[in-house]
């Protein structure tokens, strides 16, 4: 019998786009598998989407409202699989996507292996998804793996994972305390337990860009920075723990570097916080500087004033490519 894959799906005021997704996750060509949805006390009508679709293989719950990381262990505390795909609400995975990592996980015979592919960005049609590799798209250690995401400042997307219920479990909870960058820090976990990354090109994934309102989004939430700066402290600490040198501390050193205009200069606790431990790494920190076109802002009104700026305006740029995509996918371009 083939192994059973859970895919898992936490919600929370997703209406417009949780059909979508739940039939991307129907439509994958990997026979046995098995839908959790968790409704995360939503206030729209995901709760009544997502009951459209149970059935044998589909499962939806519901709960007060609780934070995605505490949706995501409640989803996994219900599945069964031997594997485990995460699967955010509006986002969309090929046909083929878990049935080639599976295939590569038959041929690796390693359930210790972390399994991830490829992922495109897009607004509204799927089809015009931009997918551009990084340094991260290839089968890698888990140290390179950390040392390259942190030194270059990448990522992957949660969906492009897939991972072997014993690693998952290996891994432990999400996280409940981050409000933002939990998935970071939770693959960081699962990393340390794995025996490594194996990259399937195939098996492409598709990232909704929802703009400022995502969990991702930092902007100037002082909850958020608190959240995003406890999950550096233990990215560093989990990364130096699979290696000690001098490389692993200049990657380490340029993560500070790259995040610090997150903090700079509303949070001055938490930029301090990050010289300090700079300089415990063998590095020093730079004040950041925001790009030249918010440059002259600056310079007449101050960097709390250009930074809301440098924050607002590509918004409101998002905003506007949201609503010309949006037309067109209606218009069925």
């Amino acid at each position: 019998m083939e192994p059973l894959v859970s895919i898992l799906i936490p919600v929370y005021n997703a209406q417009e786009w949780l059909a979508q997704t739940i039939k991307s996750a129907l439509a994958q060509t990997w026979i046995r598998k098995e839908i959790i949805i968790v409704n995360d006390g939503s206030k729209d009508d995901s709760l009544a989407v997502a009951r459209r679709f149970e059935s044998v293989n589909v499962s939806v719950f519901s709960q007060e409202n609780q934070g995605a990381a505490a949706t995501r262990n409640a989803a996994f505390a219900k599945c069964q699989g031997d594997y485990i795909q995460w699967l955010d609400a509006d986002d969309l995975l090929a046909p083929n996507k878990i049935s080639s990592q599976m295939e590569a996980a038959r041929q690796i015979g390693d359930v210790r292996k972390l399994i991830s592919g490829p992922w495109g960005s897009f607004r509204y049609r799927a089809r015009t998804a931009v997918f551009s590799p990084t340094a991260l798209c290839e089968d890698l250690s888990p140290v390179e793996w950390l040392l390259r995401k942190m030194g270059q400042n990448l990522h992957m997307q949660t969906a492009t994972w897939l991972i072997s219920r014993e690693l998952t479990e290996a891994a432990g909870k999400w996280n409940t305390q981050l409000l933002g960058d939990d998935d970071g820090e939770y693959f960081c976990r699962v990393l340390l337990a794995s025996s490594g990354v194996r990259f399937v090109p195939d098996a492409r994934v598709y990232y909704r860009i929802t703009g400022a309102s995502r969990l991702s989004h930092i902007g100037l939430s002082q909850r958020k920075m608190d959240a995003h700066f406890l999950s550096m402290e233990m990215h560093i600490r989990y990364l130096r723990s699979l290696e000690s040198s001098e490389r692993v501390n200049q990657a380490c050193v340029q993560y500070l570097q790259n995040w610090l205009i997150h903090f700079y200069p509303e949070r001055t606790e938490i930029v301090r916080q990050a010289k300090d431990l700079a300089k415990e790494l063998g590095g020093e920190l730079q004040n950041p500087k925001l790009r030249w076109k918010y440059a002259w802002i600056q310079k007449l009104f101050g960097w709390h004033i250009a930074k809301r700026a440098q924050i607002g305006l590509p918004g409101a740029k998002a905003s506007l490519f949201n609503a010309l995509d949006k037309t067109l996918y209606r218009m069925g371009f």
